[in-house]
């Protein structure tokens, strides 16, 4: 870490060490309390940087659990966000501060759940937003969305991510990026780009020429770019660049169907032609990438791309504390995540001088609820918003003893309940459903609603399937989607964590070549490997090529949740995973 964000990150942690622990009890924060006591920055520079990613649509405060499993292999092993637990909380020197524990790490989480209550919420971030805007100068400042920003919850697929540009909107986003949102039809994209207030800008987005020449809309007919480019901000007197870079993988990781006219790719070496070229007509101080690559593969793009003084990124939902320096030909640059759910805004201040930016402080600040006063515009906003569906968001569905989460490289439990689910109300031998990144954690004690049923679900391609598949076809499957998790090179990594299984266990090292991953798959009921010529029973859902033709996922979880009506002892289906031995990115 550099000594600058490490100064400023020890800063955060000395400001946050001073919270209450127990501030949603007794010395809960109220309106006539000072927000600043607790998110009001020291003043430092002239322009003001903040950014927010990955909230999939949840505008109300959640619960949600860090990974316990994130791998790093190879160049990536034991480095920045491929850390957990004890380790993450050794890593940046924050063991012991509860409040940062909570925020960074899964280490206690129950424990801490329950006295400090949920985080993010929008009508808390837009009381921070708004803070840390009006103290610094709104001349001077900047707020970023790296998407994943219409997708996540029932209301955005009900209103067709509608609900979320509102949001957007009244929260103050200026420049925002693209993944999920990709995921509603190109028309519905485009009337939402047309509503929003902030600049929707991607470099790595293309109409096809065939498309073009058929007609279809584009921001320039000559790049064939479907989205501006990039966009120059004047802040104070400051000229900063803010260039797009939506998910490289979207027509691979998700239905083409749906915006059958673009293209989407890396585009690294168009990335390099377009910093020179803003570099070179624009003058600007500052270069900024608003990125959904994901941690690992902006790391990458950073050493082979010269010209960028900061990445902005998202997609891995990393709540990384740090502007991480990655050195290339002609200096360095830094990349900076934040996190998922609205858990966190980064804070980017930079000061610049003679048109170069002679010092920077970077801050993840996590977004305590219980700490922030609720916004009345937002938080009315969001009343509305959810007003003509309550009725069956607020529907009680089953109850839990267990804490129901996603996150991580491998099975979580919310992920166990949907196999179990499909394999159940299918009568499958064998279910497989998809690493989503996305989804909120459900506490012990609680009752698990629609609402939190479709923070695992909802999306615009749900349905479920049942089909017989050989038992080598699964294999490949299996490998597949591992190669897409752990190929040693980034730009290969098209994001999500690893399938996950219902009916059957199986062997894994990620370290071992394509094909070479995956051993020892058996059935758990009875015990048995399964053989490549034989076939199973697989259920599955959110089928990428074809529409599936079952009922969407989330009826046939309700059905078994109702029959089931309790979640207790719940046993999860992971795998033996080897070769891992000493990594810091398991516990």
């Amino acid at each position: 870490m550099s000594k600058l964000s490490r100064r400023e990150f020890v800063y955060m942690m000395a400001l946050l060490g001073a919270v209450p622990v127990f501030a949603n009890s007794h010395t809960r924060m109220t309106n006539t309390n000072k927000l600043e006591d607790y998110y009001k920055l020291k003043p430092f520079g002239n322009v003001r940087l903040m950014h927010m990613t990955d909230s999939h649509a949840q505008l109300l405060p959640v619960y949600f659990r860090e990974p316990s499993v994130n791998l790093g292999l190879f160049e990536n092993f034991g480095k920045p966000p491929h850390i957990v637990g004890e380790k993450f909380l050794d890593y940046y020197g924050i063991k012991g501060n509860k409040r940062l524990e909570y925020a960074y790490s899964c280490v206690n989480f129950e424990k801490h759940a329950e006295v400090m209550g949920r985080t993010g919420g929008f009508a808390q971030i837009k009381t921070v937003v708004d803070s840390l805007r009006n103290n610094f100068g709104k001349e001077k400042t900047l707020l970023l969305d790296g998407g994943d920003t219409w997708q996540g919850s029932a209301t955005a697929l009900y209103t067709r991510g509608k609900d979320m540009v509102g949001a957007m909107n009244l929260l103050g986003v200026d420049v925002a990026v693209g993944h999920w949102e990709f995921t509603y039809n190109a028309q519905e994209v485009l009337e939402n780009v047309k509503m929003l207030d902030a600049e929707f800008i991607a470099q790595n987005v293309k109409v096809k020429e065939d498309a073009l020449f058929n007609g279809a809309q584009a921001y320039d007919e000559d790049t064939g770019h479907a989205f501006k480019p990039y966009t120059i901000k004047k802040l104070g007197n400051a000229r900063v660049a803010i260039i797009g870079q939506a998910f490289p993988y979207t027509t691979i990781a998700n239905p083409q169907r749906f915006i059958p006219d673009w293209t989407f790719s890396i585009n690294d070496d168009g990335m390099q032609e377009l910093v020179d070229e803003v570099r070179e007509k624009e003058k600007p101080d500052a270069v900024i990438v608003l990125s959904h690559n994901g941690y690992d593969t902006d790391k990458k793009m950073a050493e082979i791309v010269t010209g960028i003084d900061f990445i902005m990124g998202g997609h891995t939902h990393d709540g990384v504390p740090e502007a991480y320096p990655v050195k290339n030909e002609s200096g360095v640059t830094y990349v900076c995540n934040a996190g998922s759910n609205g858990k966190f805004v980064n804070v980017l201040d930079l000061d610049i001088q003679n048109g170069k930016i002679k010092d920077f402080k970077f801050t993840l600040l996590p977004i305590f609820s219980d700490l922030i006063p609720e916004d009345k515009s937002m938080k009315k906003y969001i009343q509305d918003v959810r007003a003509p569906y309550l009725k069956d968001l607020t529907r009680e569905i089953a109850t839990t003893e267990e804490t129901l989460f996603r996150r991580g490289n491998f099975n979580g439990s919310w992920d166990q309940i949907i196999c179990d689910a499909l394999m159940d109300v299918k009568g499958a031998d064998i279910s497989l459903s998809p690493g989503f990144r996305w989804g909120t954690s459900v506490m012990p004690g609680q009752a698990i609603t629609f609402d939190d049923l479709m923070t695992q679900t909802a999306m615009t391609y749900p349905e479920t399937y049942a089909r017989d598949i050989s038992g080598k076809d699964i294999k490949l499957i299996l490998e597949d989607v591992a190669d897409n998790l752990f190929n040693p090179d980034p730009f290969y990594q098209q994001g999500g964590d690893m399938v996950r299984t219902g009916g059957i266990s199986y062997k894994i090292d990620p370290s071992a070549k394509m094909g070479e991953r995956i051993s020892e798959i058996t059935l758990t009921k009875t015990g048995k490997r399964i053989e490549a010529s034989k076939s199973y029973k697989v259920a599955g859902w959110s089928t990428v090529g074809a529409k599936s033709p079952g009922e969407p996922v989330w009826e046939t979880v309700e059905t078994y949740l109702k029959n089931v009506k309790h979640i207790a002892n719940l046993k999860v289906d992971t795998p033996d995973i080897v070769g891992v031995k000493g990594n810091p990115g398991i516990i």
